[in-house]
């Protein structure tokens, strides 16, 4: 029996996965991650006010903005925790720095662990919907190419499915990495890669080719390793469209068209129109295209990741 490949390694707010961690004793669990993607996925929880000290169960504790400053604050103490987390948090995201990470989820709306749309107090009046849990902060700071989201976030399919893509791309990224980057091997991942990011920009998938391509001779690789994965970066941060969706289908089926009759060709093309329309979702074109690519054995997209770019079992190209 083959032996499973590894599991990917992801952070992950410790109140996602049922610990009873929040300042009321109680939990966030997520079914999604710990039931169906956490079967892919070793967890490595966190909890930045369990793990700063602040025990459970504990008062709540929110940003407040003080002049031009935001505060990490417990109202019902006046005790201001905000730099003591901002020590923790820098300390901890170095050393999520060293665990090979392929992504992070976070719990939204928490003044520590919140990715966007924190609220924040004022000294009066309704509070703002502008803040970043300082955690979070920290931890995008310090790694600003990995794959992060917030849970109530990926109640949207379409985020859903593009952060599991990212993570999956920053992984062999690393894989590539630890292996030592060559020009060669660059071009291989960009190769692999392109589908999957010409459909979320483009015109970034061809600047990306660009780079690989007109760089000089005497560039060493590392420096072209990270000019790309910055463009990388920048272009899986946006999910596909439907539009982006329906370029790239008809790009794959321009390498199997014209090996099929004319009624196969009709219903792939119409099988695309639907995708268009909304009216069936990706992974219907998508496994008709994987079909003819099998069947016609059309070694250049054998092995592009767009045809699957995370196990098919999580079905979230079901949803999109």
């Amino acid at each position: 029996m083959p032996s499973e490949p590894p599991k990917i390694r992801i952070g992950i707010s410790a109140c996602l996965l049922g610990q009873e961690v929040r300042y009321n004793g109680g939990h966030k669990r997520d079914a999604f991650l710990t039931d169906t993607f956490g079967r892919y996925v070793e967890w490595v929880a966190v909890c930045p006010e369990v793990e700063l000290g602040m025990g459970t169960p504990r008062p709540p504790i929110r940003l407040e903005r003080m002049g031009e400053e935001v505060r990490l604050v417990m109202p019902s103490t006046g005790e201001d925790y905000t730099e003591p987390m901002r020590v923790w948090s820098r300390r901890r995201a170095e050393a999520l720095a060293g665990m090979e990470l392929d992504g992070y989820v976070l719990k939204k709306d928490s003044p520590s662990c919140g990715m966007e749309r924190v609220k924040v107090y004022p000294g009066s009046g309704q509070p703002s919907k502008d803040g970043r849990g300082l955690f979070a902060e920290a931890l995008i700071a310090r790694l600003p190419d990995l794959p992060v989201e917030e849970e109530g976030r990926l109640n949207d399919p379409p985020l859903r499915e593009n952060f599991i893509a990212r993570v999956f791309v920053h992984h062999r990224w690393r894989v590539g990495e630890r292996e030592g980057w060559t020009r060669a091997g660059l071009m291989r991942f960009h190769e692999r890669h392109k589908f999957l990011l010409m459909g979320r920009n483009q015109s970034g998938m061809r600047r990306l080719g660009r780079l690989l391509g007109e760089a000089g001779k005497d560039t060493p690789a590392e420096e072209l390793a990270a000019a790309y994965r910055a463009g990388l970066t920048e272009i899986l941060r946006r999910p596909a469209t439907r539009r982006g969706h329906t370029n790239v289908l008809h790009h794959l089926a321009g390498f199997v068209s014209d090996a099929l009759d004319g009624e196969d060709r009709a219903e792939l093309a119409e099988t695309i129109e639907r995708y268009r329309l909304g009216l069936v979702p990706l992974i219907v074109p998508l496994t008709l295209i994987r079909h003819h690519v099998r069947r016609q054995g059309v070694a250049y997209l054998q092995d592009q990741v767009y045809l699957e770019p995370h196990p098919h079992e999580l079905m979230l190209l079901n949803h999109v």
